[in-house]
């Protein structure tokens, strides 16, 4: 396992996010935390929105499997004209139809979406990706442990990083 911090679906409809509620509230908002999750491996979506649904903090995560459909999400465009904005967004770098590279960029490039912290969760160790995404301004690169509790665990510490230690602006 491998985090480097800088400052899941159901298989069932591949177009339409998924969306679940979270037990806990956040002390801090009193209102739940919005998450984007943006992976194309369902079991990967999944086991994070499992890991998520079980943790500390009341969060609502929406889910979808490629790139455009996660700019279309964050633009709020088409079908997605009533999104929430996310409070966290969680990328993986290899996705269909534009990758997480390219979700990365145009998010920090974009000043109305460029606060929104992004952690790449993502299989590459590859020090060349890891430098890719921290020049585009990643908050985090967390490489996926391939064993089932550590994966678990990664995403929990995820979530208790970034809505209980982290002070995060106001969307």
């Amino acid at each position: 396992m491998s985090i480097a911090m800088n400052g899941t679906s159901t298989a069932s409809n591949a177009h339409k996010p998924q969306t679940r509620m979270q037990p806990m509230s956040n002390a801090n908002r009193g209102e739940p935390i919005e998450i984007l999750l943006v992976e194309d491996s369902p079991d990967d979506a999944d086991l994070t929105m499992d890991a998520l649904r079980d943790g500390r903090v009341r969060n609502r995560i929406t889910h979808v499997e490629d790139g455009v459909e996660a700019m279309a999400f964050l633009r709020r465009e088409g079908k997605y004209a009533d999104a929430p904005r996310p409070d966290l967004i969680l990328l993986d770098l290899n996705l269909p139809r534009k990758s997480g590279r390219e979700v990365l960029a145009e998010v920090k490039q974009d000043p109305d979406l460029r606060r929104i912290p992004v952690v790449i969760m993502t299989s590459s160790d590859d020090e060349k990706d890891i430098l890719a995404a921290y020049n585009l301004y990643v908050n985090c690169y967390v490489t996926k442990p391939v064993d089932l509790d550590q994966f678990i665990g990664v995403v929990k510490s995820i979530e208790q990083f970034w809505f209980t230690i982290v002070k995060l602006p106001a969307a």
